[in-house]
């Protein structure tokens, strides 16, 4: 049987660890208590937060017991950024947001079996705790040595913006968190993102110190491409879990567009399949690059994880739909918008537009000229059936939900028509 540090490290979900071998023996041994914080600084997890989802149900599943920790009172504070200070949003926005992530992350973890899931929120230990009893209790087993020389510290310290106590104070308060929860509950490992390594140190040294007792730190890789940029829907740019800040269709979409290295790498990260299938998958696509299937296996996988098998369904009949491959007529109204949302767009006036204006209008055509000669050839499309006549008024019984029509020239160049006002 592989060991699980190392299928694990397989997957790309292991970066550094305290003392592995004595790492691997607690697990071995196990079950033990494990945990993973996530900050309400943004009303959704995002794409990083989904590999420390997946890390903590990859050792659910090998039996061990998972508490997810959203931070009420850390989300207050925020942890330092590399660069520039963290506005301070108001309690009840912190709220909401750690309601959110709540809803995120429940369905990511078994709360019924044995070894169930717990929740938490570390605003019902730090909501009282004192300014005296931080410093007393906590603050003296923290020098500041070591806090001044964690990298984000450092870099903010020597910038022109510096860093306020406020957030120089997280790590005290993270390393409290995991006090807490080894007593309240034995937890001796906390994961996190290679950025949090410091932070997890804290708590690992905090627990020593106090209670003289060794814990472990296990941290997840940095996600990039294999062009060495970083992951996200641009540079820089978050992969939002929350389907009103990232509909599924365009989650899906990030997936399907991946290359096939970074397919092939994310298969393993991001997916629950076995070796042998992801290997075999590797091999399909290196045979048959033509067919993508890395990419579909991952955007289907990873979008039914995060949205459900129903979102992934409708995604991809409206994938097939827009190149005439399905029904546009079936899709509901919240696909249809998402879907469309990135094709090159023209406003509709129903009964007024002409095929021809709204081809040339959308830019599928250079002029009206050659907008008729597309419709003569048999090349112009009004949602996905094929047109022999320019001047005809796109009507309102040729709008998809009330608003859209689907515009094609070719078999690939799309755009969308869109009622004005709508």
């Amino acid at each position: 049987m592989t060991d699980l540090i190392d299928e694990l490290r397989w997957r790309g979900l292991v970066s550094q660890t305290t003392d592995e071998d004595a790492l691997r023996a607690a697990l071995a041994d196990g079950p033990i208590t494990y945990y993973a914080g996530f900050d309400p600084t943004a009303p959704s997890l995002h794409h990083g937060h989904l590999v420390q989802l997946i890390l903590l149900r990859h050792l659910q599943l090998a039996g061990h017991r998972p508490i997810a920790l959203v931070g009420g009172a850390t989300g207050l504070i925020g942890d330092p950024r590399q660069s520039g200070e963290r506005v301070l949003n108001t309690s009840d926005v912190v709220a909401d947001w750690a309601d959110r992530l709540r809803a995120q992350i429940e369905p990511f973890l078994d709360f019924e079996s044995p070894n169930a899931a717990r929740m938490v929120n570390n605003l019902d230990w730090t909501g009282g705790l004192t300014a005296i009893d931080l410093l007393r209790d906590i603050g003296k087993h923290f020098r500041m040595g070591t806090m001044l020389a964690k990298d984000t510290v450092a870099r903010r310290l020597a910038s022109e913006e510096g860093i306020s106590f406020t957030e120089f104070s997280y790590q005290l308060l993270q390393g409290n968190d995991y006090l807490e929860l080894n007593r309240r509950y034995g937890v001796t490992l906390q994961t996190g993102g290679s950025d949090q390594w410091g932070n997890l140190l804290s708590g690992v040294e905090l627990i020593r110190k106090s209670e003289a007792r060794g814990v472990h730190a296990w941290t997840t890789p940095l996600i990039t491409k294999a062009d060495g940029t970083k992951f996200g829907k641009t540079e820089g740019g978050a992969v939002w879990l929350a389907p009103d800040m990232m509909s599924p269709y365009a989650f899906y979409q990030y997936w399907v567009n991946a290359s096939d290295a970074d397919a092939v790498r994310w298969l393993r990260t991001f997916t629950f399949r076995s070796r042998e299938e992801i290997e075999a998958i590797e091999t399909e696509t290196a045979e048959r690059p033509q067919a993508r299937a890395a990419q579909r296996t991952l955007a289907a996988d990873v979008t039914t994880l995060v949205h459900g098998a129903a979102a992934t369904a409708a995604v991809e009949a409206a994938s097939a739909a827009l190149f005439g491959r399905g029904e546009l007529q079936d899709l509901d109204p919240a696909t249809l918008d998402a879907a469309v949302a990135e094709l090159p767009s023209v406003t509709l006036v129903p009964g007024e537009t002409t095929l021809v204006e709204a081809l040339v209008g959308a830019g599928l055509v250079k002029g009206r000229n050659e907008a008729r000669r597309a419709v003569s050839e048999g090349g112009a499309y009004l949602n996905n059936v094929k047109q022999d006549d320019g001047e005809r008024a796109i009507g309102t019984d040729d709008l998809l939900g009330g608003r859209h029509v689907l515009l094609r020239r070719g078999r690939r160049n799309l755009a969308v028509g869109t009622v004005a006002g709508s």
